[in-house]
């Protein structure tokens, strides 16, 4: 089965220094660009991350400060990514939770208003464990009959989440449809309202606190209520999307 598709959507895994994509850099990249037409682009970038990159993050990647000393920087490459991404949907697999909310961080880190208002998620992990509760080595053999080589490689995992995701359209052909928007909104979790889920809207369709002691409540009618709370927000390791999403929710509750 081939993806139904109206417009590209691109296909990117990353690795990075850590887990915080409040504070952590992205040292690897690999992206396939799927055309509706079904031709593709792909193409792996290795990024010079101006930090140290963590013992725990590369015993997983295998990728050292030595090996991208002489990289470029993400800054130095983003004006040449984010052409690439305009105008496409993004998949990947536990994307909505890491690697766009990693990846919108580099773009404004860089100066460049990543801009997501009008684009389709599909996140290939939440549509696998909703069907079949397990992780991407397992998934790749259990749709595509297939071993993962070099899993943990940016490549190889985003080379298995394309396939995994057209395996589970062969498998769920009467039970998923083969359109971006069907599968952005099947493999979405909760509302959210930043893409790291810190605030997600409730069933009043009100942006509420998704974690913390203030879990569940109106962020608007906190921040009127416990106002040192925003300010210890604002200060806190906290992902630039969110804190912009903060920033707009307490702006627009002083208007009323």
């Amino acid at each position: 089965m081939k993806l139904n598709l109206v417009r590209p959507i691109i296909f990117f895994d990353i690795e990075a220094t850590g887990l915080n994509p409040g504070k952590d850099r992205i040292v690897e990249m690999s992206y396939i660009k799927v055309f509706p037409d079904n031709h593709e682009e792909s193409d792996t970038l290795r990024f010079n991350p101006e930090m140290p990159i963590s013992a725990e993050a590369s015993a997983v990647n295998g990728i050292t400060d030595a090996d991208v000393a002489n990289c470029p920087t993400f800054k130095e490459r983003a004006h040449d990514l984010n052409h690439i991404f305009e105008g496409s949907d993004i998949a990947g697999f536990n994307s909505n939770y890491f690697d766009i909310p990693m990846l919108v961080e580099e773009f404004l880190r860089a100066g460049i208003n990543f801009d997501l208002s009008d684009r389709r998620f599909i996140d290939v992990q939440n549509i696998y464990h909703k069907m079949e509760p397990r992780n991407l080595v397992a998934a790749y053999a259990f749709y595509c009959q297939k071993d993962l080589k070099d899993a943990h490689t940016a490549m190889a995992d985003t080379r298995a989440t394309y396939e995994v995701l057209l395996g589970q359209l062969d498998r769920y052909a009467d039970k998923l449809q083969n359109d971006v928007a069907a599968l952005s909104a099947f493999s979405s979790r909760n509302r959210n309202v930043d893409l790291a889920g810190r605030i997600v809207l409730n069933d009043k369709n009100q942006p509420v606190f998704n974690f913390g002691k203030y879990k569940g409540q109106p962020v608007a009618h906190v921040f009127k209520t416990s106002p040192g709370y925003y300010a210890w927000l604002m200060q806190g390791d906290f992902p630039q999307n969110t804190k912009q999403a903060f920033i707009k929710i307490k702006l627009e509750s002083e208007k009323q």
